[in-house]
């Protein structure tokens, strides 16, 4: 850590930060310059409160040289994390793609969308039994009755199940319907308490960025959940809020590269959720494949034109199975296969 003083600064001023870094046991250099001086921490910072040594007179700025998360860092762990789930390899040289509908409805859909998703070569289903939703009078989910109608769907075609929790309080149903990837959505990306609690599962972990959130602001999310004892961790780019209206959200297709060189688990995307159309997710779906993604969280719905929430960006099950061939291309050119 590196402490910099205002140009003001008097001696007894530097003699106290010196003493303040003493009693967390770490030592100091001072370096005096013509305009200012900085001091350097030496030791392991992590025991320093930075807002505590920003306070003190004379400091003008703190600047941390490592990084504030580290289980989830590349630095902790040099080579890709792969994620087993029941088998299916996520991360490496595989990409994945998890299709299915936004919500749970019906037995019938669910049925008819299992088999879709089995037919155009998925490995996984998503589905949303319990659904966040910006109005209050929306459709908010079939709840439990939801997971059950999704296990016996996916069952048929031996398809993990992913869905998407939401409070601490829906975990035993979790438990009890076995769902094999939990998703935590963009909502809930902060929410520290229910990250800790997901922490102490054994299940893998979708993380979904933030509308808002800056990619730092995501991996320290993610670090609340690794620090829990649970370090598989899917991170999942699905757009961030911008000023544009045309589309729903902006694809970052730069946080894949980024995100590839700050942290070694998996990365996928939602290219659904970040147009909001259908027609744009076959492009956003090639982009995120030659940028480096490991898997793609695609919705598709039976008859979208008849779907409870988001029927505009959901592609039925012909789409999905000619979305697949084009990336297959792209995998093989990049020296990976889908």
């Amino acid at each position: 850590m590196i402490i910099i003083m205002n140009n003001q600064v008097a001696d007894a001023q530097i003699d106290a930060v010196v003493q303040r870094l003493k009693t967390w046991g770490l030592d100091s250099n001072v370096s005096r310059g013509v305009e200012r001086t900085v001091i350097g921490a030496i030791g392991d910072e992590s025991k320093i409160d930075k807002e505590l040594l920003q306070a003190l007179p004379g400091v003008e700025q703190v600047i941390r040289v490592m990084k504030p998360y580290k289980i989830v860092a590349r630095s902790y762990h040099q080579e890709d994390t792969v994620i087993d789930i029941k088998g299916i390899k996520l991360g490496g040289r595989k990409i994945q793609v998890i299709g299915g509908p936004c919500s749970v409805e019906t037995q019938v859909q669910m049925d008819e969308a299992a088999k879709g998703v089995a037919a155009a070569g998925c490995s996984m289903m998503r589905g949303g039994a319990f659904k966040p939703r910006t109005s209050p009078y929306t459709f908010q989910g079939a709840g439990v009755e939801g997971l059950d109608m999704f296990r016996k769907a996916a069952d048929k075609y031996n398809l993990p199940v992913v869905t998407e929790l939401m409070d601490v309080r829906q975990i035993d149903a979790f438990m009890q319907y076995d769902v094999d990837v939990i998703q935590i959505g963009t909502r809930n990306m902060q929410n520290f308490d229910l990250l800790k609690e997901v922490g102490r599962l054994h299940k893998p972990v979708i993380l979904k960025r933030g509308m808002a959130a800056t990619i730092s602001e995501w991996l320290m999310a993610a670090e609340y959940i690794a620090a829990g004892g649970n370090h598989d961790i899917i991170f999942c780019e699905r757009g961030v809020r911008s000023f544009e209206t045309y589309y729903r959200n902006m694809l970052d297709v730069t946080a894949i590269p980024v995100l590839k060189k700050e942290t070694h688990l998996p990365v996928i995307i939602d290219p659904s959720h970040a147009g909001g159309k259908a027609w744009m997710v076959p492009a956003l779906s090639r982009a995120a494949i030659a940028a480096g993604a490991d898997g793609l969280l695609v919705e598709m719905h039976p008859n979208p034109c008849e779907a409870w929430c988001d029927a505009d960006q959901a592609l039925n099950p012909q789409e999905l199975i000619d979305l697949m061939g084009p990336l297959k291309g792209i995998a093989q050119a990049i020296g990976r296969e889908l």
